[in-house]
């Protein structure tokens, strides 16, 4: 069994900044890729941005500049720094790693539960 779990939302001001963690935890042999996602009310879930066991990194255009994923593979987790804000950002956001469990299985998409963050005007 494999969890993730999310930390760091909340609400903050436009133009402020916001940390996101995420911790995998349980039967993990390997973790691959990394990433975040989000979803605002009524749209579709979007890829945030990713980063790769070695370290490769991939942002959505939108946010490109403003946020920095990066991992601590020590610690199986994942973090997302958020600066400068904006309305649009307002969005649960989703936690993903792709985890082999043991040498003998594939690898599987696990998601955490989602933190809500709120930016405000």
């Amino acid at each position: 069994q494999v969890q993730l779990v999310e930390s760091g939302g909340g609400l903050v001001q436009a133009g402020g900044s916001l940390g996101l963690s995420c911790a995998a935890s349980g039967s993990i042999f390997i973790i691959n890729a990394m990433g975040w996602y989000r979803q605002a009310p009524g749209k579709q879930r979007e890829l945030v941005a990713s980063i790769t066991s070695g370290g490769s990194t991939n942002y959505a255009n939108s946010v490109k500049g403003r946020f920095t994923i990066s991992r601590d593979n020590t610690k199986n987790t994942v973090y997302l720094q958020m600066n400068s804000l904006k309305l649009e950002d307002t969005a649960v956001y989703y936690c993903n790693a792709k985890i082999i469990s043991s040498p003998f299985r594939d690898g599987m998409d696990y998601w955490g539960k989602g933190t809500l963050v709120t930016v405000s005007s």
